[in-house]
Order: structure tokens, then C-alpha cells, then sequence
């Protein structure tokens, strides 16, 4: 396992609609190893293929939920797709890609996804509250939409104003 270089923000792969993932390998897997290690150094909760320059449809989630000997629960989603969507919950989120910028953003309180593991296998997950939080979050990367995109015009300016203060990154470089 390795660590991958996680990009920031106005880097044009997050803005990526990424494409399926076909092939089914020891290098899909090797990737999620990868994907896995970076998130838990970061550290963070999720971490989308886009966010190491990957552009392949797949995420990785741990909400710190443990199994019963105490282990941490990676969850893998290859190719997702939320087919559900109730509820709605107001959740302070960030962004391992938009660091040290937190700003409350609104989402389904539920959903149910559909996605293949690092197998193959096809499952179903219903998640709630953060799960369903991080899976809607990790879900628009792959899609090219950071949860900035979520907020109203005046608080995303102001977000964007803060980053670039604490970043050093502009939004304007960002547009391409």
C-alpha cells in the first residue's frame, strides 16, 4: 500500500465526471488499498477517486463505525448509484480537497445505494444520518460537484474568499 497525493482545490480532476469502472482486478484493488491508507492518514472519512487524480467512479468511506472486535468498517463503492433518497438533515461538512473550509450543507437524512465492491460483488446499503451524509458527498466527486456547490451564491463567495486566505489557492484559477 501507498499513499497518493491528495488534490486541492482549483484542480481540474474534481471537476471530472468520472467514467465506470470495467475491470475488476488486483489493480482496482491495489487502488482501493491505496485510496483507503490516504483517507485514514489524512485523516477523513471519505475519499473519492477524483481526489488522488483518478477519474474512475469509486469511493471509499469509514464513518469510525466499528465491527463487534473493534475494527475500523471500510466501505468500498465501486460504480454507485443512489437509487433512494428520504428525509433531510443539515450536516456540517469539509473536504479532505477544500481543507479547513466546514460549512453546513443540506442533504437526505437516508439513502440507499447500489455499487459494486472491490470483487465485483453487487450489494445494496441503506446508511443514515453521516453514512448517508458521506455517501451523497463522496457520491457528487465523482460527478465533479464539491459540497461547496451545495451552498447558497453569498456563503459559497464567502467560503471561497476564506479558502483562497487560508490556501493560498484561487477560485479564479478554477475556471477554465
Amino acid at each position: 500500500m501507498s499513499l497518493r497525493e491528495i488534490r486541492f482545490h482549483p484542480d481540474p480532476v474534481l471537476r471530472v465526471k468520472c467514467e465506470p469502472v470495467t475491470t475488476f482486478d488486483d489493480d482496482l484493488r491495489q487502488l482501493v488499498r491505496d485510496m483507503a491508507e490516504t483517507m485514514y492518514a489524512a485523516p477523513g472519512i471519505g475519499l473519492a477517486a477524483p481526489q488522488i487524480g483518478v477519474t474512475k467512479r469509486i469511493f471509499v468511506i469509514d464513518v469510525r463505525e466499528s465491527d463487534p472486535s473493534g475494527e475500523p468498517k471500510l466501505r468500498v463503492f465501486i460504480n454507485p448509484e443512489i437509487v433512494r433518497k428520504e428525509g433531510e438533515i443539515v450536516w456540517e461538512e469539509g473536504c479532505l480537497s477544500i481543507p479547513e473550509i466546514h460549512e453546513e450543507v443540506r442533504r437526505a437524512m437516508t439513502v440507499t445505494v447500489k455499487a459494486y465492491d472491490e470483487f465485483g460483488e453487487p450489494f445494496e446499503l441503506t446508511g443514515e444520518e453521516l453514512l448517508a451524509v458521506a455517501i451523497q458527498h463522496e457520491n457528487d466527486h465523482i460527478d465533479g460537484v464539491l459540497f461547496i456547490d451545495h451552498l447558497s451564491p453569498l456563503k459559497r463567495k464567502l467560503a471561497w474568499r476564506r479558502y483562497e486566505r487560508l490556501s493560498g489557492r484561487s477560485e479564479a484559477q478554477a475556471q477554465v
